[in-house]
């Protein structure tokens, strides 16, 4: 299948825009005594970017070819050079849909097909038609999921159809959570984002003509009081912050605008947006961590907010994944309810750190104060920016204070089937770990944690958060404490690995003991191997009722009657073609494709 045609104009813009400017700043460097002044030539270098970028994308558009089958996703791209990519459906963690005003006025958008693995978006589709962006959307999403559930046998479809039908049906919808107005309200007044302070920056500087100090009261600049340099400092960094916040409040407002968050099958489907529409999946099947945050404002009208972790990359977050809300904004009570619905996790009962760790936190305060405070006093010495460095020693009184609401703001949980993890005071988020997820236990002790034996413990999980320094840790710690964490979660590790082993294990032999007796013989001896699990017999794990597998243990066969051999031989081929004549056959696959799966069942004859 191919683009939609407008994906050729709007690309052309872009790219005519870029190259045209390139062309722009040769045409004057080129033209006679490099001053621009031959306007030909210029106007004809421009024009030849544009040209040159209009063929690019009409030759990109006709190269670009992607198709879905059923195991695979594959797509066709490149003019100079070309590219053929196969994505495996499995391995899709997520598809999301993008679109700004001009798009969606066009009727276009944006498929971004993230997988399990790489730092960047898998595969983007620029611009496909808005059915069709939804309609791949579905696809891939319907046919990820189906492939945890293909090994669902033909007898068993009537009443796996029955069972599914009620709120899991492909198709339907269910409401989870939609943002109110009030709860968008406090979300765009309380929240900051990051990229608002760089706006400010840009902004203050066109209003104030690249001249600070316009911004600042010109009493006073002219004043001759102590201080007022100070003043006139804290005065520029108001406005700023100032700024800041407007601007905030405004992205966030837009970025969460009409947020419906749905559940589809074993999916979440969210859409957001104003200006720029998003909408993506949340497969729970692949839910790493779950992060409660409730920053200060949040906490003082009892809301909360959460967001999952999933193997892939964040949509809608700079091409980067790893952390995606589930919900911007709610009580308290909402949060709590949806997050158990993912993972069923107990009452968190934290435990905090010992108290040594609160005096370590005063001293790393007094530390960071002091170098304030010497910064300070070299600048009142050499310069005149600061005169009055000594009123940072001011400072010291909150020191125990900020100590120990950092203190209070941690603590951790060894659960029986989740590890907690609680920090942060001006935005305290508290990160739930299914033991099963986790990837790696980290034992971390620094040089000042040995003075104090204290150390910190992090659950490390497929999440891209961890490559950021946000994984679930428990900080500052007793040694004693540490060690026994470390240990009990590889333990629990374990123990949920073979959880789920033995889960899987049954559901691969129950689907194969409810074969008909339709199905042919060769379906049926791959159906009854699928029960049985390599890991799990090396493990001393048993099926059959304790038996271990299928096949009896080899006894001295009885030489058989010649006749009757022969009356079995004409009245059953099929039943003598899968009863093996000695061991040796007995041990052999039938084929190629059942080679993996026989051999988990050898270990039966020496028992």
């Amino acid at each position: 299948m191919k683009l939609h045609p407008m994906s050729v104009p709007y690309r052309s813009l872009s790219r005519s825009l870029s190259t045209g400017s390139l062309f722009f700043f040769v045409g004057i460097i080129a033209s006679p005594g490099g001053a621009g002044g031959n306007l030909l030539v210029i106007g004809a270098m421009v024009v030849v970017g544009i040209v040159l970028g209009i063929a690019y994308e009409y030759a990109y558009y006709k190269r670009f070819r992607y198709e879905i089958t059923p195991d695979t996703f594959d797509v066709a791209s490149g003019v100079v050079s070309r590219r053929d990519r196969e994505v495996p459906v499995r391995r899709i963690q997520n598809v999301d849909v993008r679109q700004n005003v001009l798009q969606r006025a066009l009727g276009i958008a944006a498929v971004h097909v993230e997988t399990a693995g790489g730092g960047e978006t898998e595969i983007t589709l620029q611009y496909v038609d808005e059915a069709e962006a939804n309609r791949l959307q579905r696809q891939l999403r319907n046919g990820s999921s189906s492939r945890s559930r293909s090994r669902v046998t033909a007898g068993d479809r009537e009443t796996t159809d029955d069972l599914e039908s009620g709120d899991t049906r492909p198709g339907e919808d269910e409401l989870l959570f939609e943002i109110r107005r009030n709860e968008l309200a406090v979300l765009s007044v309380f929240t900051i984002d990051p990229g608002a302070s760089a706006l400010a920056t840009i902004a203050l500087s066109f209003a104030s003509g690249f001249d600070p100090t316009t911004l600042v009261p010109i009493d006073l600049l002219e004043a001759d009081l102590p201080g007022t340099g100070l003043i006139a400092l804290a005065w520029a960094v108001l406005i700023f912050l100032f700024a800041a916040w407007v601007l905030s409040a405004v992205l966030t407002f837009s970025r969460y605008y009409g947020f419906r968050l749905t559940r589809v099958g074993d999916e979440l489907h969210y859409e957001r947006g104003l200006l720029q529409r998003y909408s993506g999946t949340i497969p729970l099947e692949k839910v790493q961590t779950l992060t409660i945050e409730e920053s200060i404002p949040f906490r003082w009208f009892g809301y909360g907010a959460l967001a999952v972790e999933t193997a892939g990359y964040a949509p809608g977050q700079s091409g980067s994944r790893g952390t995606e809300s589930a919900i911007p904004l709610a009580e308290r009570g909402r949060v709590r309810r949806l997050a158990r619905s993912i993972e069923p996790f107990e009452r968190e009962d934290l435990e905090r750190a010992p108290l040594r760790a609160r005096e370590r936190y005063a001293f790393r305060y007094i530390g960071v104060l002091c170098l304030i405070m010497g910064v300070g006093y070299l600048l009142a010495t050499y310069t005149e920016v600061v005169e009055d460095w000594h009123a940072f020693a001011a400072l010291l009184f909150v020191v125990p204070v900020a100590a120990h609401l950092k203190w209070a703001n941690r603590g951790f949980q060894f659960g029986n089937r989740y590890f907690f993890a609680r920090t942060g005071f001006w935005r305290r988020t508290t990160k739930i770990v299914p033991y099963y997820r986790v990837q790696s236990v980290v034992y971390q002790q620094t040089l000042f944690q040995r003075r104090r034996r204290l150390a910190s413990i992090t659950a490390d999980t497929a999440s891209s958060a961890a490559f950021f320094g946000r994984a679930a840790t428990a900080y500052d710690i007793d040694v004693t404490r540490a060690l026994q964490v470390q240990q009990g979660l590889n333990e629990r590790l374990q123990e949920r690995l073979l959880e789920r082993k033995r889960r899987r294990q049954l559901d691969r032999w129950f689907d194969g003991d409810d074969v008909g007796s339709g199905v042919s013989v060769d379906d049926d001896q791959k159906s009854h191997t699928d029960g049985l699990d390599i890991d799990g017999l090396d493990d001393g794990e048993t099926t059959n009722g304790g038996h271990g597998s299928r096949k009896e243990s080899p006894t001295e066969p009885e030489p058989p009657d010649e006749h009757e051999h022969e009356h079995e031989r004409k009245d059953e081929p099929n039943e003598t073609r899968d009863r093996p004549s000695s061991e040796d056959d007995r041990d052999r696959p039938s084929s190629e494709d059942d080679r993996d799966r026989t051999d988990g069942r050898d270990s039966s004859n020496s028992q």
